[in-house]
């Protein structure tokens, strides 16, 4: 599986986001900067967490707005993968590619621990690994993390299928408990924990739990 993680100034997660998805695919991903134009052809795209652009303005605004971000809005929209952890998730919220907005945290603290999640919706390109109610353990570790969005839009997300998980306990006020949700089609992912964290026991799996591993699994199940 061809893959790339697109890097913006102050992304702090691409290389976990590259050392995870060589980790399951066995190759290692294409490291995009955001100002170039264009990448070769790829079967996955990645945005990672971080603070681009320091969270100036608001979070991934700045970012979502790249010269790459038309390329991977293009190739989104014609259906390749698109995973967006953290502030990646931030950045398409910001660029259109999902609906809803991510605000600051409820109790307006940085939030980093191991929670937990329940995958609401287990038939997508990101989530076939993982069996529907199934609750699992990823890492967060964000300050804005709130996500809203009208409740026509919250009722439209849960109608259609496109809450992907959901947080098990309140951790940053998110509307719904919504902590990763997929555009119509399916194939863009937005979400706030880290499953590129927990894929292995050296990259912080621990008691034989790498719950983040099935989610890139899914996608590479789901190639060719």
């Amino acid at each position: 599986m061809k893959s790339a993680v697109i890097v913006f100034p102050g992304s702090n997660c691409d290389r976990d986001m590259a050392v995870a998805i060589e980790k399951v695919t066995g190759v290692k991903p294409t490291m995009v900067w955001h100002q170039e134009y264009d990448f070769d052809p790829v079967d996955f795209i990645a945005l990672p967490g971080g603070f681009s652009y320091g969270d100036y303005l608001r979070c991934g605004a700045m970012s979502a707005r790249s010269h790459i971000m038309g390329e991977v809005a293009k190739r989104a929209k014609a259906g390749v993968p698109t995973l967006g952890v953290c502030n990646g998730f931030q950045v398409l919220a910001e660029a259109g590619l999902l609906p809803g907005a991510l605000m600051r945290n409820a109790g307006l603290k940085f939030v980093c621990r191991d929670v937990s999640l329940k995958v609401v919706n287990a038939d997508t390109r990101f989530t076939s690994g993982y069996d529907g109610g199934q609750e699992i353990t990823v890492p967060v570790a964000h300050h804005d993390g709130n996500y809203f969005a009208d409740s026509d839009t919250i009722s439209a997300l849960e109608d259609g299928g496109q809450v992907a998980f959901r947080y098990t306990e309140d951790i940053n006020g998110s509307c719904n408990g919504i902590a990763g949700v997929t555009n119509k089609a399916g194939n863009i992912l937005g979400m706030m924990p880290h499953p590129e964290r927990m894929v292995d026991p050296a990259l912080g799996g621990f008691d034989g739990i790498h719950d983040g591993r099935a989610l890139f699994e899914s996608v590479l199940a789901g190639i060719g």
